[in-house]
């Protein structure tokens, strides 16, 4: 009996996604069953992938009245007893959007997009989990983005509530279901992470090292 209830007392506390939505912006984690689950952890890629989207994104969204979303903002799925900060949400010319004072998002992003990561766990969370998440939720558009592999899927949510392919690439122009007038070019993309390097660069310490006093 002891040692149940020790391992009862490490499990984490239960918490509303009221609660959720309040966290300070430096305690990470997305929201799960009423329990505070750990986010990927991104690697310089990762992060390469998404600000090449927010920065596409956004020069296609702002003149038309759209608004694109970091991994900060919250979507809080108030049916399915969870709370997802999706890398990049996207929110399309006409559609509603959160209120500003609000901390976390309740109606559904037009689009949601995940950057893949190589861990098989994350892997599985954004390619089998949140798919049914975004749908159930109403996510119009779900972007999966794959960077290890170079391919980009899109799904598009049917009336029956459930996602089909609406866009499967990984080279090339292609024009974005549900975005008129927007044009991807993944080449694009794959070139500008072809820059970054391979291997930390220490030649920055061996020059400060060799300096003349």
């Amino acid at each position: 009996m002891a040692t149940v209830a020790a391992s009862d007392a490490r499990e984490p506390a239960r918490i509303t996604l009221e609660a959720w939505a309040d966290l300070d912006e430096d305690e990470a984690g997305e929201l799960v069953g009423g329990r505070i689950e750990e986010e990927e952890v991104p690697s310089v890629l990762h992060e390469a992938v998404v600000a090449w989207l927010m920065r596409v994104l956004g020069v296609w969204a702002a003149p038309r009245g759209g608004r694109v979303f970091g991994s900060e903002l919250k979507l809080g799925m108030r049916a399915q007893e969870r709370g997802r900060k999706p890398d990049v949400s996207m929110y399309l010319p006409g559609a509603q959007l959160p209120a500003r004072a609000s901390p976390m998002a309740t109606r559904p992003p037009s689009a949601v997009i995940e950057v893949i990561s190589p861990r098989p766990r994350d892997a599985r969370r954004d390619r089998i989990e949140k798919l049914g998440e975004y749908a159930r939720f109403g996510v119009r558009y779900y972007w999966i983005l794959d960077p290890q592999v170079r391919g980009l899927e899109i799904f598009e949510l049917g009336q029956d509530g459930r996602y089909a392919v609406a866009l499967s690439a990984s080279e090339g122009g292609h024009v974005v279901p549900g975005c008129e007038g927007l044009t991807l070019d993944l080449d694009a993309l794959w070139r500008e992470l072809d820059e970054l390097p391979e291997d930390e660069d220490d030649g920055g310490a061996g020059t400060a090292a060799g300096r003349s006093p």
